[in-house]
């Protein structure tokens, strides 16, 4: 969704949070680059105040930082923070599958078969923004089944700062078979009903995702996102 498209009445705070949290995800906004909430409000065709209330929010969840009466900018691809936000979706990601498998139906196993089957299409199509949504779609399964509010809402504010880096890097990070094939695996694992190992499986994967962003650090891959 373009950031030059104006904004509807509706919901008008969260609208502009998604429409600036998605603009720095795609890098339309790039990391380190300066903004104004009256430029922003201006493209936006709305008043500063969603904006400045966007922008705080964005704060909040690391994609925005501000030194009042200095300036407010995108925050850089940092690896110290990019490794700490893994770790912590690694962690949450084994806890929402080892609590969900117990209670997942077989609706829940379909529902994760069609969304990697999407997956699946979005790579062949080279399409960045779906493959993503797919992945989503397919993770959120056994999140929602994990019926845990607070696990979600905290998952929810840490995948735009990784999202920002798949976005950028999805080929390389994602775009093999051996995603397609991990998801395949992991609902195969999860339908047969061992937790544990279902949880081991997600952490290998995430730990193997973990790998391979260092390795675009020490390639100084994001050099240039990093200085904006």
């Amino acid at each position: 969704m373009s950031l030059d498209r104006p904004v509807s009445r509706r919901l008008l705070s969260d609208e502009v949070f998604e429409r600036l949290r998605d603009s720095i995800v795609r890098g339309e906004l790039v990391p380190g680059e300066k903004v104004k909430d009256g430029d922003l409000a201006e493209r936006l065709g709305l008043s500063r105040t969603p904006v400045r209330e966007a922008l705080a929010r964005l704060a909040d969840i690391g994609l925005v930082e501000a030194k009042p009466g200095v300036y407010t900018r995108i925050t850089t691809l940092n690896r110290r923070d990019v490794e700490k936000t893994l770790a912590v979706l690694r962690s949450l990601d084994q806890l929402a599958i080892e609590t969900a498998v117990p209670v997942m139906t077989e609706q829940d196993f379909d529902r994760m078969r069609e969304a990697n089957r999407d997956f699946e299409r979005a790579v062949a199509d080279n399409d960045t923004t779906a493959a993503l949504a797919a992945d989503d779609r397919f993770h959120a399964v056994p999140i929602e089944a994990a019926d845990n509010p607070v696990l979600s809402r905290i998952v929810e504010q840490l995948h735009p700062q990784i999202h920002r880096i798949l976005y950028r890097k999805f080929s390389t990070l994602l775009g093999g078979r051996n995603t397609i094939e991990h998801h395949d695996e992991l609902i195969t694992v999860c339908a047969g009903g061992d937790a544990r190992a279902a949880a081991e499986l997600s952490g290998h994967h995430w730990s193997e995702l973990g790998g391979h962003i260092r390795e675009l650090f020490d390639t100084n891959q994001f050099a240039e996102a990093a200085t904006g």
